[in-house]
């Protein structure tokens, strides 16, 4: 049971960006069909939507921070021992948690503290704050997500590199045999 919630945990980010992805799309197709089949347009469908993709973007990028995914210049360490590339890219992580740290920090004294209570959104009435709730969340997952792969990475030894990236390298190597 607790290896379940802990799995369910760990992989948070990637349910709520498939559960995100899939409603928006089927949100805009439902859009499509209403206001080609049947003339008519739902005004708040596509608000909806716009806010549910700003929600996957950022759930997103704290997924790929927890796949070690996010875009990097890498090939200065093709050069170097593992320890100087690993060493360097810590320090690039750290620079990167102190940016999310004081974004977060930002980004929670806007939406609590600043944020004007009677904006809401055009047409579904909904208070601001809550949709701009995602960058507090997001940037706090994102640190979070960051360190463990720093963890995994330095303490555990474990290769935490893109997916995507290991399978090109495995293919590549393929081709050569």
């Amino acid at each position: 049971m607790a290896s379940t919630i802990y799995r369910i945990l760990d992989n948070a980010e990637s349910y709520i960006c498939r559960t995100l992805l899939a409603l928006f799309v089927l949100l805009l197709f439902a859009q499509i069909i209403s206001r080609e089949v049947f003339g008519y347009s739902f005004s708040w469908s596509e608000e909806l939507a716009t806010y549910m993709f700003v929600w996957f973007v950022f759930f997103g990028a704290s997924y790929a921070a927890k796949l070690y995914a996010h875009n990097r210049v890498t090939f200065q360490f093709n050069k170097m021992s593992k320890k100087a590339a690993n060493t360097i890219e810590g320090i690039a992580d750290l620079f990167w948690i102190a940016f999310n740290v004081y974004f977060v920090y930002l980004s929670f004294n806007f939406v609590f503290f600043k944020m004007n209570v009677f904006w809401k959104s055009q047409t579904l009435g909904i208070p601001m704050k809550y949709i701009y709730m995602i960058l507090p969340i997001a940037f706090t997952l994102m640190t979070i997500r960051i360190i463990q792969a720093n963890y995994l990475k330095l303490v555990k030894g474990v290769d935490v590199r893109d997916p995507e990236k290991a399978e090109v390298e495995k293919m590549i190597k393929e081709g050569r045999e």
